[in-house]
């Protein structure tokens, strides 16, 4: 990893965010603010069946804003679903859009602003900075600890037909405020508290080690580290400890400074791969992925991980280089193991005869640009081998 100048030029985008117990039902007030009179309410059956979308449309109605439900969104949201929200926007004479729910609703949302301002296929703005025209106004509502989506600058759209995820990254997708509010995460069950909480864990790691990583970044990221090491496996066992749900969203958003703006690495190409081609959870395939990544990665920043172990509580003294690459492997490994999670790729259905394709795409996915290594297809393959 080459060492950076402090002085060199960086840039750091962040959205407008109320943090707070009530924050949720600000959102009416904030869509009167940006002068709207009628939004599209994008979410999920899973968040209205919680009653946060409900909870949500009633600060609307009280603020006088009329709205339109969208809730057609897969666990990862699909091209021809944003399109199909991009057309009920469209139809009926929407003017903003609130988002409630997790990375995927919000993703959705995203997609759909940027296809109603300009006009088309979701699919053809992959990559940076491809999005011309801005979305109309985007008001984030997350129901979980995890995506950071609420105040990141990127989307992920699930391509069905190539059975492929693509990556859309552009200042045009940060979202103009986010309501974050602990309150709607104690509906969480266990299962989806431990792999959100992995994937923000994720965030804060890969956008520590990323070769756009930065002082600002860095301290984002190392308290993200902290306070999801600290206060997940609580959350766990006392989901309705409104306290604890505090700082597991705190966490959520420390990691997404941190990777919106120093961006993220092979775990999340390998992930985004995987979600495509197989049609599995994000956050399960990053916390299965993590500790190979970093045992891969270890040369190339080692000073940086062992830093990463510290806040883990892996601070072995007086040995070797390859001990403290195990011993943080190891680490990260015990703690994903703790939360649960003691299942292999093999066990979600992967198979030594995808690695050579899954490699290929994670090789292609934006996300591999500002990881530490550059790895080769062969190499791909191996990491994957080893999480099998």
């Amino acid at each position: 990893m080459t060492p950076q100048s402090e002085l060199e030029l960086k840039k750091f985008v962040v959205p407008e965010f109320i943090f707070g117990s009530g924050s949720l039902d600000l959102a009416g007030r904030y869509a009167r603010n940006f002068g709207l009179r009628k939004v599209l309410l994008v979410t999920d059956p899973g968040v209205r069946r919680a009653g946060w979308t409900e909870r949500v449309s009633e600060s609307l109605i009280n603020a006088g804003i009329s709205y339109e439900v969208f809730d057609r969104i897969s666990p990862n949201p699909r091209a021809a679903e944003v399109m199909a929200g991009a057309e009920v926007y469209r139809a009926t004479e929407c003017q903003g859009i609130v988002a409630v729910g997790g990375g995927s609703p919000m993703d959705c949302a995203k997609g759909i602003g940027i296809v109603s301002s300009n006009r088309r296929s979701i699919l053809s703005y992959e990559g940076v900075d491809q999005v011309l025209l801005p979305g109309p106004p985007l008001i984030c509502i997350p129901t979980t600890a995890g995506s950071s989506a609420d105040v990141s600058q990127f989307a992920i759209i699930t391509d069905e037909r190539e059975k492929r995820k693509i990556a859309i990254i552009s200042k045009t997708l940060v979202p103009d405020i986010s309501l974050l509010d602990p309150l709607p995460l104690t509906t969480m069950d266990a299962e989806l508290t431990v792999d959100t909480g992995l994937d923000a864990l994720c965030h804060a790691i890969e956008a520590y080690v990323s070769n756009a990583s930065s002082p600002m970044t860095d301290l984002h990221a190392l308290q993200a580290i902290h306070l999801l090491v600290s206060s997940l496996p609580d959350a766990v066992t006392a989901p309705d400890a409104l306290s604890i749900r505090y700082r597991t969203m705190l966490g959520s958003l420390h990691a997404g400074l941190a990777f919106s703006n120093a961006s993220l690495g092979a775990v999340h190409a390998m992930a985004h791969s995987l979600g495509g081609l197989l049609d599995l959870a994000h956050g399960r395939c990053n916390a299965l992925l993590l500790e190979h990544v970093a045992a891969y990665n270890y040369d190339a920043a080692p000073e940086r991980y062992d830093a990463i172990g510290r806040s883990l509580g892996a601070a072995p003294c007086g040995v070797g280089h390859d001990e403290r690459r195990s011993h943080i492997q190891n680490t990260i490994a015990s703690f994903r193991r703790s939360l649960g999670v003691g299942v292999t790729l093999s066990n979600l259905g992967v198979t030594g005869c995808d690695l050579s394709d899954l490699a290929l795409r994670a090789l292609n996915d934006p996300c591999m640009a500002t990881n530490p290594r550059r790895p080769t297809h062969r190499e791909v393959e191996m990491i994957y081998a080893s999480a099998l």
